[in-house]
């Protein structure tokens, strides 16, 4: 089984590529996704012991999460601690089922792939990249983005320039949706003939 690592920094197309491969017939485990349940689920006890003021009604509120992360950074290192281990638990337990159904490529989108040393557990490494004025454009769009906001995010993520020198595949989101499907299809293509027979249409 080919297990690639698909991650790109915000703003650059990396969930929209990850429904690419999800549309090819690849399943894809999403880290942002996981994080999601388990701030719903497992991750609440544990958090709500070091952050009580960012769990309402059982649940892990990201924005006050956020808004005491800004004030004490130093506080990142200790939710990662809880968090990470509980991911990493969850991509284990996908990888152990998609081998079992001999499953020949499967995608892990992890947006801090490289910034948390994810890459060796990687054969493939995909990274998806477009124009930094067009990256900037996207993220400024969403709702409740400042530029503050987007340079603290970019300050914690490598820069763009060494993801796509350390990337096997480099897919560019900015030329639009078919664009990118072809260079999916492509890389599918190539990693099909290392992993023998597949499924993809």
């Amino acid at each position: 089984m080919i297990v690639i690592g698909l991650t790109g920094s915000i703003g650059m197309g990396k969930s929209t590529t990850a429904g690419l491969f999800a549309d090819e017939g690849v399943p894809v485990n999403d880290a942002d996704k996981v994080v999601h349940e388990l701030y719903r689920h497992k991750a609440v006890k544990p958090i709500s012991e070091v952050f009580p003021d960012a769990v309402i009604d059982g649940i892990v509120d990201r924005q006050l999460l956020s808004r005491n992360l800004a004030k004490n950074p130093a506080n990142f290192k200790i939710l990662e601690s809880i968090v990470h281990p509980l991911v990493r638990a969850r991509e284990q337990a996908f990888l152990d089922l998609q081998r079992e159904l001999e499953t020949p490529i499967v995608v892990l989108d992890i947006p801090l792939l490289f910034e948390t040393g994810g890459e060796a557990r990687m054969d493939k490494i995909v990274v998806v990249s477009c124009a930094a004025e067009i990256q900037r454009q996207r993220v400024l769009s969403r709702p409740g983005m400042t530029p503050d906001k987007f340079e603290t995010i970019l300050s914690r993520q490598m820069p763009d320039a060494e993801k796509r020198a350390r990337a096997d595949y480099v897919i560019n989101t900015g030329h639009g949706i078919d664009s990118a499907r072809a260079q999916v299809k492509s890389i599918l293509d190539e990693l099909s003939k290392q992993a023998g027979p597949t499924n993809h249409a």
